[in-house]
């Protein structure tokens, strides 16, 4: 299997639309509604959503990650572009100190994460 892509359901899609082509660029696609971002090999679309209203209850719930080669200058140019800081750039307790994290969130309340490669 392949883990291919995460789509986000919202009631006010061009809100978070706005707010992602601050901070990735252009979309790659935009069709029917839907508008999507090519990262790496797997994709992140944002579309309306029926059963979606509001701020998410539960923002830790579920968090996706972006891997980057260099979490402090992409969280900059993120935080740069708008982005909502929920914890700046950190390390882990025992593993090298050029492996960072870093959480933000999104208008609706979702989180996701910069985060440095890691070995598998």
């Amino acid at each position: 299997m392949n883990f291919n892509s995460i789509l986000i359901g919202s009631d006010d899609p061009k809100r978070l639309v706005d707010y992602y082509t601050r901070l990735l660029g252009e979309p790659q696609m935009v069709d029917e509604g839907y508008t999507g971002w090519q990262l790496g090999n797997g994709s992140m679309a944002i579309g309306a959503h029926s059963e979606v209203h509001g701020q998410n209850p539960q923002p830790g719930r579920l968090i996706w990650n972006i891997e980057s080669a260099d979490v402090q200058a992409d969280f900059d140019r993120f935080v740069a572009a708008g982005a909502v800081v929920v914890r700046e750039p950190y390390g882990f307790e025992g593993m090298a100190a050029d492996i960072l994290i870093a959480t933000l969130s999104d208008p609706d309340g979702n989180y996701f994460q910069l985060m440095s490669p890691m070995a598998p």
